[in-house]
């Protein structure tokens, strides 16, 4: 089943604000077994709202709109869709009360434009908001439905998960739609594809596969549509096993599992502890850590060595050294980690230095070279990565590194 939505506010049109509304709407409707064929955002202006949500209704279904429903005057689209679909606007007196009581509790006076949203079109369903005062809702014509929520993202996802997703699916018969996403790192899509060319050609005609890369991750998502849930999920485990058999060593996680959890269970389940020693990477590994909560069970803590100084003072890398092979080598980045262990008094620690960009780099050693090393109770390990000539990408693209080398001497 395909679904439309759309999005009304000049605030996005003007790149005042990110649309992200409408990808959580399509994740979610996903979930139920309704695609999203198409997403439109318009304007504050009765002409594009009313000939918009015409034309999706001639190509699908289901239209979901969100903005528009607030108490000022450029908030249209209530009125908008009351006359297009020749209903009149009555008081809903439970509605009204709902929103005296919340302007009460926040101690605003009711006025015209408060009063205002109370005002609902009388043929229409009504959802009750319990995120806010502006309410959602539900029209039918034709069989097709027209579903208008308030922009304010919270308020939407609050109406969406307390009442919409559940009346869709007892609405329209929908399929059965399951996905499963593989985390991978350490191959890049095209070298992916030539591997699991025989794999994919294999594939059941029910799994639809896609590649979706990003900085430092691959993720490969499986999505299969059918009638019973059952045999979709034996197909997800037959042919996850298959691919295991391929690429084992690169899979760190499923269904968008950071790399940084996958190397903290590993952590937790092992009773081991964590630091980070970190140039070029500025502390980009120790806040991924850290933004999980229960990090601090087994990470200790890091230092942004950014100055030849903290590294030789603070992590007891050798002057002479950092002077021979400058602080972009194998030689420091190694007596980096295991400086950062002493010091931290941890199991593991990671070491990054490299040449983030956009300035700084030579002939022998160009923007983009990193050296990334991890130390152990038994083991050290380096590599060096030449990555790209953006700062922000090689940043990301290093600190994911350095946690897969930790995964990899971890699950050893």
């Amino acid at each position: 089943m395909q679904a439309e939505i759309i999005t009304i506010g000049d605030e996005i049109l003007i790149g005042q604000i990110v649309d992200t509304n409408s990808a959580w709407m399509a994740k979610e409707l996903n979930g139920i077994g309704i695609n999203v064929g198409k997403i439109t955002s318009i304007s504050d202006q009765e002409a594009d709202i009313v000939s918009s949500l015409k034309q999706a209704m001639e190509r699908v279904s289901l239209v979901l709109i969100t903005g528009g429903l607030g108490p000022t005057n450029d908030d249209i689209t209530k009125k908008t869709l009351s006359d297009l679909f020749e209903m009149n606007l009555v008081q809903d007196d439970f509605l009204f009360a709902k929103v005296e009581q919340r302007l009460w509790q926040r101690g605003i006076p009711m006025n015209r434009f408060n009063r205002e949203q109370a005002l609902v079109p009388d043929g229409a369903r009504i959802i009750t908001n319990n995120h806010g005062t502006a309410p959602c809702m539900w029209f039918e014509k034709d069989g097709k439905v027209v579903i208008s929520m308030p922009g304010v993202p919270f308020e939407m996802k609050g109406i969406m998960q307390d009442e919409i997703l559940q009346s869709l699916k007892q609405h329209f018969s929908t399929p059965v739609i399951l996905h499963k996403t593989v985390m991978t790192q350490g191959i890049g899509e095209s070298v992916m594809a030539e591997m699991l060319e025989d794999w994919e050609g294999n594939l059941p005609a029910c799994v639809k596969l896609a590649y979706l890369p990003s900085p430092g991750v691959l993720r490969l998502r499986m999505s299969l549509l059918g009638d019973n849930l059952a045999e979709l999920e034996k197909i997800i485990e037959e042919q996850l096993s298959a691919l295991k058999k391929i690429i084992s060593a690169n899979i760190f996680g499923y269904d968008d599992e950071p790399m940084e959890l996958t190397v903290a269970k590993l952590l937790s389940d092992k009773g081991k502890t964590l630091g980070t020693a970190e140039s070029c990477t500025g502390g980009k590994i120790a806040h991924l850590i850290t933004s999980h909560a229960g990090s601090s069970s087994y990470f200790k803590g890091g230092v942004v060595a950014y100055s030849n100084e903290v590294k030789e003072n603070i992590l007891c890398v050798n002057g002479e050294d950092l002077e021979k092979y400058g602080a972009v080598s194998q030689q420091v980045v190694e007596q980096m980690a295991i400086g950062a262990r002493k010091v931290l008094n941890t199991d593991y620690a990671i070491a990054t230095s490299g040449v983030a960009g956009p300035d700084g780099g030579t002939q022998e050693k160009p923007v983009g070279t990193v050296w990334i090393a991890v130390a152990g109770p038994n083991d050290l390990i380096s590599h060096r990565f030449d990555l790209y000539k953006n700062r922000e990408r090689n940043i990301q693209v290093a600190s994911l590194n350095a946690l897969n080398m930790l995964r990899n001497l971890l699950q050893k």
